[in-house]
């Protein structure tokens, strides 16, 4: 039997003493950074999606090392957030010890996984000596312009007790952390202007290599769109309601305004009989978030302000209304509404019998038609005065050319990208570096006097919709930098995902002291080779991450553009098809099975499970197959112990001086070598663990090779082990005589051409399309020698007398079928 146990606790201890996981980080030569999204240290243990994030790409990592590449692998902990305050509410351990007592357990987990982590590179959140420089990267962008504090509608999660940014808030308005319905609530916060990169964010798109579904998903949420500003005049008022639209072909089409709930225009034209209804309206839909004023499913409402705009290309005076699907926050806050050729207008003007009118005629449609649905589609403009007959984009470049002969519009270009809310009414996370002064207003904290320290004593972590720590009174209470007057702290911390906007620059050196990380350093390994995590953050840290990256090489401290040149989702791990959940009592406890078969055996089912980026269904049957395939490995590689002792073998052998079964197991050798470098380079590991279960069968011949012969195939069998398997893989190079860790001498075997050229094929023998027998002969067989063998065929003999042979099929290489009746 093969002691796990024994062997991994062994090969972690040599790797470990020999630093073998060392990055040589001052080299600039094939540099490859391998890095997953770092561990959240809410939960005491890891749990399978973790074991399925970072084992599998560790195994990718190590193929790249015993390739020869220098990499460098880190692992971390983003060690702030809700959970662990959450936790000190319920309990009273205080989040920084329930946090590092986590952190001590993964740790133990990490290593017990065979990761291959540099663990001179691991870096904590929750530490001053890191979150020191959060607070200088917030006071460069405040210096820049881009971090500024407004009064706004923000959604409010009462459970969680705290702010979330747009990004957090699910489809449905519930909180992502926590499910509870997202409320909205006007309050002072600081914002970063992530919107001041969103042309740069959207165009940097077509440089990464990064899943399609992604990269589509951060396009659509920054919203680009092309368009045209225009003014609308006001009934009566020397006030103008501004609008921006993509589509000014349809101008005509406007039979109504639209003005967001919360613009400033209301007051100013609701007329006196309609503002009681108006006011009652803005109060009632306050507290709905953007997301649930914006569904498609959510029936419209709104009222009439009695007031009247003035169509600037027909002077026709239309109503405006008051309705919360336009949002203050996009565009202009108003809209025009043409419900011929919008579906939200179509939908609001059906509810309240407001008119429809076509201005835009699809193709093969009678302009004489009533509209059943909006049309949305581009056509020729009708009901268009001097512009009937054009088609929708000279339409469109006509109008906008009169709106600016008439300075009435321009053109303009929006983003549906809001500017990054980052602050939070919490305790753990970091304080914001920002000084309230009487006489001196807003004042940074000067950059000498960072890091704000969050205070570990005399924190009320009990939630009352304001911070924990406007409750200190000796952290709020301070003195102003600039007049040394008493002054008070902002007393609100940071979103986390400031934390990890920028931590894989921070691994290349945890501590250095003279900046927010070595830009040397940064300059030599970014952007990040391969970076790994799940699909949920696509609008969320790798956007930011996309952000704050930019902004810093402007600062001078970093030389590349983006933060990841390739990215990989992870699939999920299910458990009798749904997903894995304590309620539903189906969670896979990693520790379970790693206790009875070993982490390399985890490790590997979980890879041979499915595609990576599709993960499987959790069988526990099927790593008992695993297992076996690694007691045969065990097996085998025993047989032939200090092979290498006794014999060397070739780079490469002339196939014409090895017997028919050292060819056999010389070609499936090589065959396999080039099939698992391309599989393992794709992350395809299933198709990597496959091809070695594959090679293994046919190694059952291997005792009739010559010594030599055996020693090449055990050889590269081992290295390739190495990567999916790392302590197994260690082992068997141990056990043919090698004295070196292969991860310590990295070696790789590439494949022999020649290997892989066919000289001969098995032709499938069917009757009536069944399988009935199998012949080998030489590549590219005359068709008539293939047929005369066939009919030799003893069954094939049997299955055929007596009968009518109505065909005879012959796919070349392949397949012989003889149909008979």
């Amino acid at each position: 039997m093969y002691p796990f146990e024994e062997i991994e606790k062994k090969w972690r201890e040599i790797w470990e003493a020999r630093n073998v996981y060392k990055t040589d980080l001052e080299s600039n030569k094939d540099n490859v950074y391998a890095l997953v999204m770092f561990i959240y240290p809410s939960g005491a243990k890891l749990h399978i999606g973790h074991w399925y994030n970072y084992g599998p790409t560790d195994s990718w990592a190590r193929f790249q090392k015993i390739k020869g590449k220098n990499v460098f692998e880190p692992i971390g902990y983003d060690a702030f957030g809700l959970p662990a305050e959450n936790y000190a509410i319920k309990t009273g351990i205080h989040p920084y010890e329930s946090t590092n007592t986590n952190i001590e357990d993964i740790r133990v987990q990490l290593k017990e996984m065979g990761c291959m982590y540099d663990w001179n590179s691991e870096l904590k959140t929750c530490e001053p000596k890191y979150y020191k420089w959060n607070q200088w990267l917030f006071v460069q962008l405040y210096k820049k312009g881009l971090a500024y504090r407004k009064n706004a509608p923000v959604n409010w999660c009462p459970s969680c007790q705290t702010v979330l940014a747009n990004e957090q808030v699910l489809a449905d308005g519930t909180c992502e952390r926590c499910g509870s319905e997202v409320t909205q609530k006007d309050l002072t916060q600081w914002f970063f202007k992530i919107t001041e990169y969103a042309e740069e964010l959207l165009a940097g798109l077509d440089k990464i290599d990064w899943p399609e579904r992604t990269k589509l998903m951060q396009k659509n949420w920054i919203g680009k769109s092309v368009g045209t500003e225009l003014e609308f005049d006001i009934d009566g008022s020397d006030q103008k309601i501004r609008v921006f639209t993509t589509r000014p072909d349809t101008l005509f089409g406007v039979t109504y305004v639209v003005l967001a709930p919360e613009s400033k225009l209301i007051d100013s034209v609701t007329t006196e009989e309609n503002r009681v209804k108006v006011t009652e309206y803005i109060n009632s839909v306050k507290s709905l978030t953007e997301i649930e004023r914006t569904s498609t499913v959510k029936e419209k409402t709104g009222v009439p302000t009695g007031g009247f705009a003035v169509n600037p290309v027909n002077g026709e005076k239309i109503p405006i209304w008051v309705a919360d699907y336009v949002l203050s926050t996009y565009g202009t806050g108003c809209v025009m509404a043409v419900p011929g050729h919008d579906e939200r207008d179509f939908e609001f003007a059906k509810r309240f019998d407001l008119p429809i009118r076509k201005v835009i005629l699809e193709a093969g449609k009678d302009a004489d038609a009533l509209l059943e649905e909006a049309y949305t589609g581009t056509g020729k403009m009708i009901n268009s005065e001097s512009f009937n007959g054009l088609d929708s984009a000279e339409g469109k470049s006509k109008i906008t050319d009169r709106l600016i002969n008439e300075n009435k519009g321009e053109r303009k270009i929006n983003f549906r990208l809001r500017d990054w809310l980052i602050s939070r009414q919490r305790y753990w996370g970091t304080p914001i570096p920002v000084i309230y002064c009487e006489d001196c207003g807003e004042v940074l904290v000067p950059e000498e006097h960072l890091p704000v320290k969050l205070p570990t004593e005399n924190i009320d972590f009990k939630p009352d919709g304001g911070s924990p720590l406007a409750r200190n009174e000796e952290f709020v209470n301070t003195t102003c930098p600039n007049c040394n007057k008493p002054a008070k702290r902002d007393v609100d911390t940071m979103d986390t995902f400031v934390d990890s906007s920028w931590y894989y620059l921070r691994y290349l050196n945890p501590k250095f002291s003279e900046g927010m990380f070595d830009s040397k350093l940064a300059n030599n390994w970014s952007p990040v080779n391969q970076y790994v995590g799940g699909a949920e953050h696509a609008v969320m840290h790798l956007l930011y991450s996309r952000f704050v990256h930019k902004f810093i090489r402007d600062l001078g401290l970093v030389n590349s553009d983006e933060p990841f040149a390739k990215l990989i989702h992870q699939g999920t791990i299910t458990n009798q098809g749904a997903k894995m959940s304590k309620s539903k009592g189906n969670v896979v406890n990693p520790n379970d099975f790693i206790s009875k078969y070993g982490s390399d055996v985890f490790r590997m089912y979980l890879m041979f499970m499915g595609p990576y980026d599709e993960g499987g269904d959790w069988n526990s049957s099927g790593i008992v197959g695993v297992e076996r395939f690694v007691q045969r490995v065990f097996t085998l590689f025993s047989y032939f112990k200090n092979l290498a002792k006794e014999t060397n073998s070739e780079e490469k052998y002339e196939l014409e001086i090895l017997s028919e079964v050292e060819k056999s197991v010389y070609r499936k050798v090589n065959q396999t070598v080039l099939k698992y470098e391309t599989e393992l380079d794709n992350f395809r590991f299933n198709v990597a663990v496959a091809s070695l279960m594959e090679l293994i069968n046919e190694l059952k011949n291997l005792n009739e090779c010559r010594k030599d012969i055996q020693l090449y195939a055990l050889e590269r069998f081992a290295v390739m082990l190495a990567p999916i398997g790392p302590h197994l893989g260690e082992e068997m190079w141990e056990i043919l005589g090698n004295e070196l860790s292969i991860f310590e001498n990295p070696v790789w075997f590439t494949h022999d051409e020649a290997a892989l050229e066919v000289d001969s094929v098995t032709i499938i023998l069917q009757v009536n399309g069944k399988l009935r027998g199998k012949i080998d002969l030489p590549i590219d067989t005359d068709e008539q020698l293939v047929k005369n063998a066939t009919w030799e065929d003893e069954k094939v003999k049997s299955h055929t007398e007596g009968k009518t042979v109505v065909k005879e099929i012959y796919v070349k290489n392949k397949i012989y079928n003889i149909v008979v009746r």
